[in-house]
């Protein structure tokens, strides 16, 4: 299960649910959010496998955001 948190507002932006969730997974969630709500300053995540593969990395630094 992937939960997208806005941790100012503490709102729930996205849930996903799957029996495996992949680092495209997470990119296409974060790609849509990003177009409904601006690209965020940092990214704050668990460090799961998903998270901290290198596409999610390389992909968060090229939309200009960063890791907190």
């Amino acid at each position: 299960m992937l939960n997208l948190i806005d941790e100012f507002s503490r709102e729930c932006l996205a849930i996903r649910v799957d029996r495996r969730l992949l680092s495209t997974d997470v990119i296409d969630v974060l790609s849509d959010l990003f177009i409904l709500h601006s690209v965020p300053d940092h990214i704050r995540s668990d460090n799961g496998p998903e998270f901290i593969a290198k596409a999610v990395r390389e992909w968060i630094v090229a939309v200009g955001a960063k890791t907190a």
